[in-house]
Parts: structure tokens; C-alpha cells; sequence
């Protein structure tokens, strides 16, 4: 057996109770939502009666329904650009981290706390309460500075320093990962680096960053579906309240959940694209 096949089949048992899990409470209601999008769902005295409307629903999210298109996109702006930010955050961070300094421990469980933070009802209490607008950097001379730039040009960079504190709160994850993959790398590597004069720009983009390349694919998968999850964004919170309209109930709901769900999915396959590995070897 050659050495890819068995680090395939290792890959494939670790994932194999999720597999299961899923084929067994996950892919009825899964495909079932996806019957339901097409169908007029009425309850009746004898159950559910479902009348086939085609693609009523997914023509009504973006024709008819004025909330639905402006959630979805800002929804798609935002892990879009949320997703880079992180990564190139989470990654800086483990960096420092993973250097010698003093209370190491401490500073590496310091910033994976808004894991917890984040974590279930709590979140929803500190978006409500417009906890992540604690730090205002409108403020500062370098936010003026960019609003008047024309908005092409401004607009991330805007966007980043609106959102500092979220960014902070999806990257704990994503720096454990990353010391993870910074700590696989030999020592003995930098230091011959080091003898043949290079410096510590080019160690990162010679040594350091295509080692870890695996693992910027796996947080970048990882911060999207974070991202496309998280239940107080626009699109979740559309999808959850038409869920019981009375005129389409699960119906619309499902509609828009696979619109949602497609998008995502496009995402996904874009950044794997763009990050996975393309050399090819033969053992």
C-alpha cells in the first residue's frame, strides 16, 4: 500500500464518527429541507399537505423579498472579508506566541478565551449591547485618513477597523492551529537559514509560511463555516424567523437556507482553490 493511500485511510477513519452521525440523525432532515424548498408546506387534521411550487421560493428571496438580498449580501461581504483578516491575525499572533518570552502560557490562554466568550447565548448578549464597539476608531487620525480615500480603495480597511474586536473573538481557534503546525517545524531548519545569512522576512516567506501552507487551508475552511454559522448574522436570523411565517411555513425558510448554503459552499471551494497544496508526489 502506498504511503498516500494509508495517510488517506488514517484521514478517513478520524472522520468516520462524524460520517456515521451524519448518515444517521444529520442527512434525513438535511435532503428533507431541501424537498421542503420546492414544496407549499399546509398543515392539515391528516398531516402535512405539500403542494410542488418549483422554484417559487428561491424567485421570491431575491424578487420579492426586500430584506433577504441586502442580509445576503452583507452576510457574504462580511466572510469574505472577515475570513483573510483573521487568518493573517491568528497567524501573526501565533507567531509571537510561539517565540520564547516570559508568561508564554498565560498570553497563549489570553487569546483563546473569546472562544469562550463566544461561545452559545453570550454572544448574542454582547452584540446586543454593542460590546464589539468598545474600541471606537473613528476616532483616530489614520480612520480619517481612510474615509477619504474613495470607498473602492477604503472600504476594507474601514471594515477592519469597525470590526477589530470580532476579528479578535474568531481568531482563538485559528492561532491554536497554528502553533500547532509552527511548533512541526525543526528548529535546525532556522538556524541553517540563519548561517546562510537570511533574515527573518525571508525565513518567513521562504521556510516558514510554505510549511504551514496546510494549515492556512485548514483555517481558512475552519473561519468560514465559523463565520457562515454563527447565529446572530443576518442571513441565520432571516432564515429563522420566516421559518414559521404562516402563509409558507419551513418552505421559504428552507429556500433560503440553501441559497445560503450554496453560497457558502462556492466560497469553500474557491479558497481551496486558492490554498490547496499543488505539488504532486509519487511514493
Amino acid at each position: 500500500m502506498r504511503r498516500s493511500t494509508r495517510k488517506a485511510l488514517t484521514g478517513y477513519m478520524y472522520i468516520l464518527p462524524w460520517i456515521i452521525g451524519f448518515a444517521v440523525f444529520t442527512a434525513y432532515p438535511f435532503f428533507y429541507s431541501l424537498y421542503l424548498s420546492f414544496f407549499n408546506v399546509n398543515f392539515t387534521v391528516d398531516g402535512i399537505e405539500a403542494t410542488f411550487v418549483g422554484w417559487k421560493y428561491y424567485i421570491y428571496a431575491f424578487r420579492t423579498d426586500p430584506a433577504f438580498p441586502i442580509n445576503f449580501w452583507n452576510t457574504i461581504l462580511n466572510i469574505v472579508l472577515s475570513t483573510p483578516l483573521i487568518i493573517i491575525f491568528s497567524l501573526i499572533v501565533a507567531i509571537l506566541l510561539n517565540r520564547k518570552l516570559v508568561a508564554r502560557t498565560f498570553f497563549r490562554l489570553l487569546y483563546f478565551l473569546p472562544v469562550v466568550i463566544v461561545s452559545g447565548p453570550v454572544v448574542a448578549e454582547l452584540v446586543a449591547n454593542n460590546a464589539a464597539s468598545i474600541v471606537d476608531p473613528r476616532k483616530y487620525f489614520i480612520y480619517r485618513f481612510f474615509q477619504m480615500i474613495p470607498n473602492t480603495i477604503s472600504y476594507p480597511f474601514l471594515y477592519m477597523f469597525n470590526n477589530l474586536v470580532l476579528i479578535l473573538w474568531f481568531s482563538g481557534v485559528q492561532i491554536i492551529f497554528f502553533l500547532a503546525g509552527l511548533q512541526k517545524i525543526s528548529n535546525s531548519i532556522y538556524e541553517a537559514a540563519q548561517i546562510d545569512g537570511a533574515n527573518d522576512w525571508v525565513i518567513f516567506w521562504k521556510i516558514t509560511l510554505p510549511l504551514i501552507k496546510p494549515f492556512v487551508l485548514v483555517n481558512t475552511i475552519y473561519t468560514i463555516v465559523d463565520l457562515a454559522s454563527f447565529a446572530n448574522n443576518a442571513v441565520n436570523t432571516s432564515i429563522t424567523q420566516h421559518m414559521f411565517d404562516i402563509d409558507k411555513p419551513y418552505s421559504y425558510s428552507a429556500a433560503l437556507s440553501w441559497i445560503y448554503f450554496a453560497a457558502v459552499m462556492l466560497i469553500l471551494g474557491i479558497a481551496y482553490l486558492l490554498l490547496r497544496e499543488r505539488r504532486k508526489t509519487r511514493i
